[in-house]
């Protein structure tokens, strides 16, 4: 559990595309864009957040600390243009530069993640869901602490948040790289490992909730410097707080004895590491003397008959086991397979349609989350912001713990959390495409909980059902199913309504609406849409795709049921 702190706190600065939210409405204001134009700057973070087939390969040939070393350098260079740009020290330049920026800033997050997420599952494939789940949380979480930390600092010009959004999470990497690196932890399992577990699980409830009191006490009152300085200082402190642990265990605890994995048996470790074919007949004739109690006392003749016999049985089976590998077209499910086997996998192409579905649907609401308050009639979007965030964070806890329930306890597919939360995100959009009350309060509980809830759910199936071998490369595809949906869902279908009806309130609508044709606008205030409507026809669109979703998740469920059966089914006997 050692390294698992560490990363907790390098993740609580990873997910610096959250921050989008905060700053689109920035860029928007600076730049003069209008709504498609800054869904085009969504799109773009979005596939920098997604595309991490680069970092995949690499963490295969090359140490976490460069990984996450490359992320840094990215992230910097990348917002870092983006902040030059917004505050003019640069000459103008055009909307696709702006676009490459973020690109390049966000993409630094996959390398962040990879590194992170590759090194704890292999720590820890016993607990695959709290690991991810803990992982992906803070990571959701970043939005809220790098929020409130700019709160703290307290400067008035609001392109200063992007210079910190550069400047951070880079600094925090750098400083925690050498931290991060597998170390075998499924042979290295401690007995205290549960009682970790269950203490980060209260750290997270204790952070979610004081984030949430700072929320309600900021809203209400007026806080003066100070006092916001003195808030920020004790969420830091609670955010290093599991770092005591490792600590205590080096310093203050008595050496614990090293649990083996039980799917790995010790007979056949030592069969796949000593002994050779040509020597199998001699092994397990020992083994079997040893276990009848007759030791030396065979003749050699008799020994030699026993061998010869022994030989005979075991190149038969071996045949017959050769031809049944023959007969097999790649690894089956529940061991370890490359990318490319895994893309003619229904069961993995099902997986990743479904997460394009939910996954793209909650994404394009975090990325327009500034115009949705804005339409909403709220000026101040960064507290709807960092509610999300808080529940993104907590979903994602929460959706690694009762997922490894679901398997622990039922051996059930995991894949059937991911339904459950993919129909709970399409109850939440229909209510918000009603424009009933409490709409926004809707969107940034019930969207931030799903949404982080499926990326602690999906990993963690996919490492069950296609290995761990490949799990860099198979985990930075799944991710390439967000930007697939916000393309579609944000930057067509979102931007394009919004647009519309910014239009027609203005009272610049015709019958052929130059929004709907994806004609550029023309007036040099860009459009504001006000009122529930603006986003109500693409919430609706997006629960009908949730409900898509969670059916193709049952059919995955409904395949996969006899893979964890024997994954899982043991334990329970």
């Amino acid at each position: 559990m050692d390294g698992l702190r560490l990363l907790n706190v390098v993740q609580s600065c990873a997910g610096i595309g959250y921050m989008f939210g905060s700053i689109s409405p920035v860029i928007k204001a600076t730049m003069g864009y209008n709504q498609k134009q800054v869904a085009l700057l969504g799109v773009a973070k979005d596939l920098g957040d997604s595309i991490g087939v680069l970092p995949g390969s690499l963490i295969e040939i090359l140490p976490a600390w460069v990984v996450l070393l490359i992320g840094a350098v990215q992230s910097f260079l990348g917002y870092g243009l983006v902040w030059l740009i917004v505050t003019h020290r640069l000459p103008p330049l055009p909307l696709w530069v702006l676009c490459a920026a973020i690109f390049v800033g966000t993409n630094g997050e996959t390398y962040f993640n990879t590194a992170d997420m590759v090194s704890s599952v292999q720590n820890f494939p016993k607990h695959r869901g709290p690991v991810v789940g803990m992982l992906k949380g803070f990571a959701g979480l970043s939005g809220a602490i790098l929020t409130q930390v700019y709160a703290m600092i307290n400067i008035p010009d609001h392109s200063s948040l992007i210079f910190m959004v550069a400047v951070g999470p880079t600094m925090v990497a750098i400083a925690l790289m050498f931290f991060v690196r597998p170390v075998e932890g499924h042979k290295q399992a401690r007995e205290s490992d549960g009682s970790s577990f269950s203490f980060v699980y209260a750290v997270c409830v204790v952070l979610a909730a004081y984030l949430f009191g700072i929320l309600i006490v900021n809203d209400i009152y007026d806080l003066s410097h100070n006092m916001v300085t003195l808030l920020t200082v004790i969420l830091l402190v609670i955010v290093l707080l599991p770092v005591l642990i490792p600590i205590k265990l080096v310093f203050f605890s008595e050496p614990e004895s090293s649990i083996v994995d039980p799917l790995l048996s010790k007979v056949e470790k030592q069969v796949a590491t000593r002994h050779p074919p040509e020597r199998l007949g001699s092994f397990v004739l020992s083994e079997s003397e040893d276990d009848n109690g007759e030791g030396g006392s065979l003749s050699i003749s008799e020994r030699n008959k026993r061998m010869a016999h022994l030989q005979a049985k075991l190149y038969q089976a071996a045949a017959e086991g050769a031809v049944r590998v023959k007969q097999r077209k790649g690894p089956r499910r529940g061991e370890d397979f490359t990318l490319m086997q895994a893309l003619v996998k229904a069961d993995f192409l099902l997986i990743w349609f479904s997460l394009v579905l939910a996954a793209g649907s909650g994404l394009t609401v975090i990325d327009n989350l500034g115009q949705i308050c804005q339409s909403l009639g709220y000026d101040d979007a960064n507290i709807y912001v960092s509610m999300m965030s808080i529940c993104n964070f907590l979903g994602r806890v929460a959706g690694g713990y009762f997922s490894e329930v679901v398997v622990r306890k039922f051996a059930y597919p995991r894949v059937v959390a991911m339904a459950v939360v993919e129909f709970t995100m399409a109850m939440g959009l229909f209510y918000s495409a009603m424009g009933w009350p409490g709409q926004i309060y809707v969107v940034s509980i019930v969207i931030g909980l799903t949404y982080g809830a499926n990326w602690a759910i999906v990993p963690a199936a996919v490492s069950e059902l296609f290995g761990l071998k490949s799990f860099g490369a198979l985990y930075n595809f799944l991710n390439l199913s967000t930007p697939a949906g916000s393309l579609v869902f944000s930057g067509v279908i979102a931007s394009r309504i919004y647009d519309y009806y910014a239009e027609v309130q203005a009272g610049l609508h015709t019958l052929n609406s130059a929004a709907l044709l994806g004609k550029p606008l023309q007036e040099e205030e860009p459009l504001k849409c006000m009122g529930s409507i603006c986003f109500s026809l693409t919430f609706g669109i997006m629960g009908s795709l949730c409900i898509v979703a969670m059916v193709v998740s049952l059919v995955v469920v409904r395949r996969t049921k006899g893979v964890y059966a024997q994954l899982y089914g043991k334990s329970l006997a």
